[in-house]
Parts: structure tokens; C-alpha cells; sequence
């Protein structure tokens, strides 16, 4: 075993327990959280040290990063999310890899990826990214739509050929009334979560908490969690 692979295993591992540690202080069976582990900054050699370990779930916030490692792997059972803001420039290069985009938070983002998705025959999985520090009406520092918006860009997406609405996302806010409150911002994206499935029951995905917060997300009811630094290590400064 490499050096590297040993670290990540280690690491992985580390995490599998405080996951399922979690679940068993929710009352929640280990089976209902997913772990995507978050790649960015760190190379193909990684993902695939990862995938031999189990990980079949990984997650990138740059196309640029992301778009070479994915073809990378391309031979590779793995599901790609897309988490960072994505510009509408970069919608056709994504919409080639990645299999859920869970930062969806405006009309004309929906219409892109739905054009993009059709030409390439494509169905992808999208979640309304919720900013828990925006004003009504308007979008979060670190994007998403408040939570007034979510309905609209649901009915969006469910008229939208080529697109699958899976549930919802959020980052912990740092700014505003959730500001170091993790868990009650979780508890918060969960109630919006049970009014969206209210009408549209197979939107049950619930993306949130990372490295630092997984433990309240599994508590308020998230079904995926988003770990980078803790399985990787503490990220190289970029340039």
C-alpha cells in the first residue's frame, strides 16, 4: 500500500466512524447518509485511490478543475457533483460529466443545463441550492436563491426537459441569523426539504454539511454529506 493510499484509507476511515456514530445518535441506520468526498485542488490520482477504497461519490466546485480529472476516470464507476456557482459558459462542459448539479439557484441556469442536457442526450440530477443568509428575493454571498425562490426555480426544473429535481442544498451561513448556528440552519433546510416534498415526493435528497459539520447535518435529517479536508488533508493554497 502507498503512503498516499494509506493516508486516504486511513482518513476515510476516520470519517466512516464519525458518520455512523451520527446516524446511531439519530436514531438513523448508517445506510441513509451518502458521503460525497470533495475533490477539488487534489488530483486524478486521488479519486482513483478513492474509488479503489469504495467512494463512488465525488464532488467538484470548479469546471476547470473539474473537467480533465473527470475524463481522468472517465473509466470509472463514479457519480461527479457539481457544488460551486456555475456561470452559464461553463454549463455545456459540465452537463458532460457530471451526474448531479446541486447548486441550482436561478431561471436562466435551469434553461442552460436543460439545453445542454438535451443535445447530449442526457438526463441530470439538479438540487435548489438555499441561501439561509439571503433576503427575501434574493440570492446568498456564496450563491443560492433565499428561501422564498425555492418554489419557482422547482417549477422550473420540473418543466424542464432533461432535468431531474432531487431535493435541496445548503451551505452553513456565515453571515446572518444561522451565522455559527450549524445545526438550527440544518434544521431550518430540512423543514424547507419536507414542504418541497409535499408536492414533489421523489425530491428527497438533502445535501448538507462537511467537514466540520457533518455531525449536525446527520442529526437535522441530511441524506448526503460533502467531505473534502477531512479524508484529503488540509487543501494546497492555490496560486
Amino acid at each position: 500500500m502507498t503512503d498516499r493510499k494509506a493516508e486516504l484509507a486511513e482518513n476515510l476511515a476516520r470519517v466512516e466512524e464519525r458518520i455512523a456514530a451520527a446516524c446511531a445518535a439519530a436514531g438513523r441506520p448508517r445506510e441513509e447518509v451518502t458521503l460525497i468526498v470533495v475533490t477539488k485542488t487534489y488530483p486524478a490520482s486521488d479519486v482513483r485511490i478513492l474509488h479503489g477504497l469504495g467512494v463512488r461519490d465525488v464532488a467538484e466546485n470548479r469546471d476547470q478543475d473539474a473537467a480533465p480529472k473527470a475524463a481522468a476516470c472517465a473509466d470509472l464507476d463514479l457519480t461527479w457533483h457539481f457544488v460551486g456557482q456555475l456561470q452559464t459558459n461553463k454549463v455545456r462542459s459540465v452537463v458532460g460529466y457530471a451526474g448531479v448539479v446541486q447548486s441550482v439557484d436561478r431561471l436562466r441556469l435551469v434553461s442552460s443545463l436543460s439545453a445542454a442536457a438535451g443535445k447530449a442526450g442526457r438526463e441530470l440530477g439538479c438540487l435548489i441550492q438555499v441561501a439561509l443568509d439571503a433576503e427575501a428575493g434574493g440570492r446568498g454571498d456564496r450563491g443560492g436563491v433565499a428561501p422564498d425562490g425555492i418554489e419557482e426555480v422547482a417549477a422550473a426544473l420540473d418543466e424542464a426537459p432533461g432535468l431531474r429535481l432531487d431535493g435541496l442544498m445548503t451551505v452553513a451561513p456565515l453571515v446572518g441569523e444561522y451565522a455559527g448556528r450549524q445545526r438550527a440552519a440544518f434544521d431550518r433546510l430540512m423543514d424547507l426539504s419536507t414542504a418541497l416534498r409535499t408536492t414533489r415526493p421523489a425530491a428527497n435528497m438533502v445535501s448538507a454539511g462537511m467537514s466540520a459539520d457533518l455531525e449536525d447535518a446527520i442529526a437535522a435529517g441530511a441524506t448526503h454529506v460533502r467531505v473534502g479536508t477531512a479524508v484529503l488533508g488540509v487543501r494546497p493554497k492555490l496560486g
